[in-house]
């Protein structure tokens, strides 16, 4: 290679490679072991007749140089690279090099067209994974809600008279410091309870099982048919992801009795529960750690002769241990511990027993991917339709921890995870800091890195319990580590960007809801609430001060991906219309769905073409139909000649139905 001189290149020689189309990459994205697929580039200008091509290949941990070979594809002259996956999953990576008259160069780590560089560009990526990796169909399709039990609804009192407040005596019992909300609409708490020095999150206001039970109506009027709850094992915070015993239900929801109700009568309405795992720390005040004694067993802290010594890191004095984050009261466990994993497999075993057998991991990027793949075999045991789901902020197939590589998506860990860059994506681009253009970039660049199994059961939120809420943010609220705890508290949004928000929340949900991948909706989202960061994002469901107009729309949503086999199913292709105008085009069979959204404050009207949803393994199926209803209510909208125009209210979208042939 260094026989190549690069210092006096002037060329004008341009390459063209998109790794999302067909023609320079196929098949699209992803490949299973073992499969083949062919590469390639294309090359335009005075010089491109006498350029020479190879394709730098990265595989098995060595590099390889394929000679490109031409061919004619529609016409045009293609440079083309054959290549073979290995048999062992891993991430491949390959650029172009580009010779002429003797000089040497590089192109690589962008889609589309530009001009070879003298320095080595970053690589395209290709994933690839165990042949047979399946997802549950049943998660695919889904329609998620996220609920933190004590905010979302106080149940009736119990068989023995007693409300979750009224519960909250069990951990007064053990010696626990806690504080009961008198009003359900009061504002959290967010400061150092009196006689203490830092906050504590110890203040209640109730929300149980039973609650949860009694909206199960509620839940299935919006669509839902999966619930994801926020830990509900016994702890001293209403967070509960300092767990003090992993057997036992936290006494403030309720018993195992109310969970069984629970559990009984969501399958009624054909929803199923999704408990949190967190298994890479335990609470310092638990069964296992027992620091404060409150518990008759040995745990950890008292020394060796514990069963749960092995469990933990010390480091020559109790008051010396590893723990998450620096949190002394958040002990972090030795995950491979071959008796914490047992425990582990027990603790799954137990509420498999219940009916949950679906998970999220807390913190998956913290647990060894040796106790995924455990955990991972254990819970497939117990139900094959049981989801592993694990939460991983960042893109998931090429994540890097201390260990190295990741291997989340290769098919023998996680099924899938919360899908925080979507929500990053779709919240930038409604808040102008990324067009339309960028947005499918980070849409499409997602589905081309991770397996289909993997990306089509992806947890597509706009919130959780550790991001300001939503509607803040489209609000116009500060950004997350702008205010302080106290400024927070006090800030208060206006009024009139609070009405904008909301129709940004509108049509933020219908790009959601078109996704191939099943929505999330954080508990009261679709309520209207509002909330900078924790603790202010998890306040109570404001029942009867909800936003009508905003949860009869996520009705509609919910209906409207229920009924059709296309947003729910279907082929989905991604379409940038403008700067600020992006589609989605789904297709099952002969129905059709597209759906366009408009992130500007002016009206647009825009004209798109089947020839406009180019990109991705789907493109070739997408075929208008002669006429669409709009299933929010515009009315009908006609195609003619593979062509629909159609106007867009600011802030707002469309969402087209209509079968290919029907008039």
């Amino acid at each position: 290679m260094s026989s190549f001189s690069v210092s006096t290149y002037n060329m004008e020689l341009f390459a063209w490679h998109n790794s999302r189309e067909s023609i320079c990459r196929s098949p699209f994205g992803p490949l299973q072991c073992g499969e083949e697929a062919v590469i390639r580039l294309r090359l335009r200008g005075a010089d491109a007749e006498r350029a020479a091509t190879k394709l730098r290949f990265w595989a098995d941990g060595r590099e390889t140089l394929i000679e490109g070979a031409k061919e004619t594809v529609d016409g045009e002259i293609y440079h083309a690279y054959r290549i073979k996956a290995p048999e062992k999953p891993q991430l491949l990576w390959y650029y172009f090099i580009i010779e002429v008259n003797g000089e040497r160069r590089f192109y690589g780590g962008r889609t589309g067209e530009g001009k070879p560089a003298g320095m080595q560009p970053p690589d395209f990526q290709i994933t690839v994974y165990d042949r047979g990796y399946q997802t549950p169909d049943w998660f695919k399709k889904s329609i998620i809600y996220q609920i933190f039990p004590d905010r979302f609804n106080s149940g009736a009192p119990d068989r023995n008279g007693k409300t979750g407040l009224d519960r909250l005596e069990y951990h007064e019992k053990l010696g626990r410091k806690v504080f009961r909300h008198k009003n359900w609409d009061e504002p959290v708490v967010h400061a150092p309870m009196e006689g203490e020095k830092f906050y504590q999150p110890n203040d209640f206001f109730g929300g149980d099982l039973e609650g949860i039970r009694e909206k199960l109506p509620y839940l299935a009027s919006l669509g839902v048919n999966c619930v994801y709850l926020n830990p509900i094992f016994e702890s001293s915070s209403n967070h509960r992801y300092n767990t003090a015993d992993y057997m036992k239900i936290d006494p403030v929801l309720g018993d195992e009795q109310a969970l069984s109700a629970l559990v009984r009568e969501a399958k009624e309405y054909g929803i199923r529960l999704i408990a949190d795992g967190v298994f890479s720390h335990t609470g310092d005040d638990s069964v296992y750690f027992n620091k404060y004694g409150r518990y008759p067993s040995a745990g950890a802290y008292a020394g060796e002769s514990s069963p749960y010594y092995e469990w933990y890191d010390f480091r020559g004095s109790p008051d010396k241990y590893r723990c998450w984050w620096g949190f002394e009261t958040l002990p972090e466990v030795n995950e491979e511990t071959p008796s914490y994993v047992d425990f582990i497999r027990k603790v799954l075993e137990k509420w498999a027993g219940f009916g949950i057998t679906s998970w999220r991991l807390d913190v998956a990027d913290e647990l060894p991917d040796s106790f995924i793949e455990k955990l991972r075999e254990k819970v497939k045991s117990l139900d094959p339709e049981g989801v592993l789901l694990g939460e991983v902020w960042d893109d998931a197939s090429n994540k890097v921890w201390e260990k190295g590589l990741r291997r989340y998506v290769y098919g023998h860990e996680l099924d899938s995870v919360m899908n925080y860059p979507f929500r990053d994506a779709v919240l930038a681009f409604f808040t102008s800091k990324l067009d339309a253009y960028g947005l499918n970039d980070a849409l499409g660049g997602q589905r081309e890195r991770y397996p289909e199994p993997f990306y089509r059961a992806c947890m597509n939120t706009l919130g959780s319990h550790d991001t300001q809420r939503v509607l803040s943010v489209l609000s116009g609220a500060p950004d997350k580590d702008a205010l302080t705890r106290r400024q927070q508290a006090e800030y208060r949004h206006d009024e009139r960007a609070v009405q904008i928000g909301k129709i940004k929340l509108m049509t933020a949900a219908c790009l959601q809801y078109s996704m191939p991948q099943p929505p999330c909706v954080l508990y009261g989202d679709e309520a209207g609430m509002l909330g900078l960061t924790d603790p202010f994002n998890r306040g109570t469901f404001p029942w009867g001060r909800e936003d009508r107009n905003l949860t009869a729309h996520y009705r509609r949503l919910g209906k409207l991906r229920r009924e059709s086999a296309a947003l729910t199913e279907g082929t989905a292709v991604f379409c940038p219309v403008s700067p600020d105008v992006f589609a989605v085009y789904r297709r099952k069979g002969d129905e059709t769905a597209i759906t366009f959204v408009n992130s500007s404050g002016q009206s647009r009207d825009i004209v798109v073409s089947e020839r406009d949803f180019r990109e991705g393994p789907d493109a070739a199926s997408v075929r208008f139909a002669e006429k669409y209803i709009d299933g929010l209510g515009s009315g009908i909208v006609h195609s003619a000649n593979g062509s629909i125009e159609v106007q867009l209210q600011p802030y707002g979208a469309m969402m087209l139905a209509g079968k290919i042939g029907n008039e």
